[in-house]
């Protein structure tokens, strides 16, 4: 079913409505058969429950003139009573297992039909979304709307229809016996609705604090639990218990404040129903004075007072739970229906990137509208070229790469690969065919196996284990209890941020994509394991496109091209001796990051220091490559480079 909807909604993105009434109504709909059977059965199981005060009326209707007669025997008045009764009791156990057998069936496809459109929306939302919003509460609001639909639903049609159809049952089995009857019971039953939906209405505030203070007091009770070293390192114990003291005095606070407003609510309760029971009892006992009732319709009367009372005990609560219910669906549709920031254009296609030629064409970018980070920024990327991206933190290198990545959307210009617009593309084809290791990779919470087959789901199991060869990752796989069928933990927790790396880098060669980006890929490791891992990503940038960001600059010394970024601006560009024959910034960079490496040879060989100008050997060097040709010299459009910028001064943080 298509819904109507003013959202703007990714290509592939279920159509979810944005209200919270039409969310729920829309996956009604997908089980409308299932739903009208509980309806049904449900209506049934409380008609024929109110129906059975006045089957023992009939029964004692029977018994009396049976009575009066001096017979004993059943007689067919007596017999049908007595049918009436069984039949009432049979159907009233039929029809409530009958929908309740409805109700276990349809309740888990029906949360699992909401979890599935939810997290199929919610994979659409960009990366400013999912950084904008913690991935836990993310989960946490997918679970509580589809546990919330149907929470819903079951009020509906297991709370509150049921007193619905005991009320007006009722009300019409007591107007046959007599108006009176029907005309009191019918001001209770308005008045008592109508004053504990607002008793609910006012407790919900105080049940919502009190719920928030209970969550806060668990939160801080696992931040103290998982920081339980610390506090005995720093031998804080006693610090922590008072800690805890206070927030549960505030928790005690706001739970007493609720439990008082609920203390109120069942003083209303109980005395309602006091009032139902002996103004029934009294009103039916003076009509039956009167002559105007007999004995069977007064039984009957009180009977049905009882069952009401039974019916709407706890509706304040229930109505509590009902509010709590449907806040739950609100919260998480107008946290993850919303409109998709990032939308294949209509006809985008899905090119083969076979030559990974990179263009940026006088492009804008800003986070906010007031903070532009690039302005009419032009850069070209030949194929095949390795390129490192330098720069202070903050200068624009990683912004470059989420635009690449198309993360977020350009504000003007254009960004194109093989001269195609990304833009053009599909997201799906783009990321396919781009491969990036990040600087703290994350890991599924699943095997090593599949982690590393993540890059391309097809591998051979000895595909996978050759990629983990080829980036050193084997040898500590080999080592552990379930070899490649251990579990990496949470985000890859159970593994050394190195260990880490390294299955990212094996998954990223299984990959195998024609354009690849590196943030720091070897920051987490030794300087032995770099060496090898640098041998390795040296064999895996053959042919390709690479981008290098890199704050440790002798990861780019042996690349074909260098780009240094300032504020957004490309202000040197050129292969490594280049930039320190030119003497700028990036030679000032140099200068002074350069102290802390490795020299070309062992300390006891080393007879003088290498010239600044001269970089040492690094252990991972590769002979440097010319640019490829292309038709272009790879610089910045040819536009003249500015001046170094005093910040270049400042020492690096």
């Amino acid at each position: 079913m298509e819904i109507k909807t003013s959202i703007q909604r990714a290509p592939g993105a279920p159509s979810l409505p944005d209200t919270p009434l039409r969310f729920i109504v829309h996956f009604v709909a997908r089980y409308r058969a299932w739903y009208l059977a509980m309806f049904v059965f449900e209506s049934a199981h409380a008609s024929f429950g109110i129906m059975i005060p006045y089957a023992v009326g009939q029964v004692i209707k029977g018994v009396t003139h049976e009575s009066s007669a001096g017979r004993t025997a059943l007689t067919g008045e007596l017999r049908g009573a007595l049918t009436l009764f069984v039949a009432l009791i049979v159907g009233e156990f039929l029809f409530s297992r009958i929908a309740g057998l409805c109700q276990i069936l349809v309740g888990p496809w029906q949360r699992q039909n909401v979890t599935r459109n939810l997290y199929a929306y919610l994979q659409h939302h960009s990366h400013r979304y999912l950084s904008n919003n913690f991935a836990g509460a993310l989960a946490h609001r997918i679970s509580e709307t589809s546990m919330g639909v149907s929470q819903t639903l079951w009020a509906v049609l297991f709370d509150f229809w049921p007193i619905a159809i005991v009320f007006s049952v009722s009300i019409g089995l007591l107007y046959r016996a007599h108006p009176e009857l029907a005309a009191f019971v019918s001001v209770w039953a308005v008045l008592f609705v109508g004053i504990s939906y607002w008793l609910a209405t006012r407790c919900q505030p105080h049940a919502v604090r009190a719920a928030a203070a209970r969550s806060e007091t668990t939160g801080k009770v696992v931040d103290s639990v998982t920081n339980l070293t610390s506090a005995r390192l720093f031998a804080r114990f006693g610090f922590e218990r008072e800690y805890l003291d206070e927030q549960l005095a505030r928790e005690l606070r706001a739970v007493r404040r609720s439990n008082w407003y609920s203390e109120r609510v069942r003083w209303f309760q109980f005395a309602s129903a006091a009032l139902l029971k002996v103004g029934t009892l009294y009103q039916a006992l003076r009509l039956w004075q009167r002559g105007d009732i007999d004995v069977a319709e007064f039984v009957m009367a009180t009977s049905l007072s009882l069952l009401i009372i039974n019916e709407a005990r706890n509706l304040s609560r229930r109505f509590l739970e009902f509010f709590e219910f449907v806040g739950n669906v609100a919260n998480g549709v107008n946290t993850i229906v919303r409109s998709h920031e990032l939308v294949d254009r209509p006809g985008a296609v899905a090119p083969q990137i076979e030559r990974g030629h990179i263009e940026l064409r006088r492009v804008s970018f800003g986070y906010t509208p007031d903070q532009p980070i690039f302005e009419r920024l032009d850069v070209t990327i030949p194929r095949g070229q390795r390129v490192g991206l330098v720069g202070f933190s903050g200068s624009g290198k990683s912004t470059f790469v989420s635009l690449l990545l198309r993360l977020y959307e350009i504000d003007a210009g254009q960004i194109a690969i093989d001269g195609v617009d990304i833009r053009d593309m599909t997201q799906d084809a783009l990321h396919a065919q781009i491969s990036l290791i990040p600087q703290d990779p994350s890991l599924f919470h699943r095997t090593l196996l599949e982690n590393i087959r993540y890059g391309r789901l097809d591998a051979t199991d000895e595909e996978v284990v050759e990629a983990a060869r080829k980036a050193h990752a084997h040898e500590f796989i080999a080592q552990m209890k379930e070899g490649y069928r251990s579990m990496v933990g949470e985000r890859g927790v159970k593994l050394s941020g190195g260990q880490r790396q390294r299955i990212a880098i094996a998954r990223v060669i299984l990959k195998n994509a024609p354009i690849l980006l590196l943030d720091e890929a070897t920051s987490s490791l030794d300087s032995i394991t770099e060496k090898a891992i640098q041998d390795t990503l040296d064999g895996v940038m053959k042919g390709k496109t690479v981008l290098v960001v890199a704050h440790r600059l002798s990861t780019v010394v042996h690349l074909d091209r260098i780009l240094v970024f300032d504020n957004g601006r490309i202000i040197e560009d050129g292969t490594h001796a280049e930039l320190l024959a030119r003497g700028g910034a990036y030679k000032r960079l140099w200068s002074k990051q350069s102290d802390g490496f490795l020299p070309e040879r062992a300390a006891e060989d080393a007879e003088e220091p290498a010239p600044i100008e001269a970089p040492p050997v690094r252990l991972h060097e590769a002979p440097r490559q010319q640019p490829a040709a292309d038709g272009a010299d790879g610089r910045a459009d040819g536009r003249p480079l500015a001046a170094p910028l005093k910040a270049w001064e400042a020492p690096l943080a």
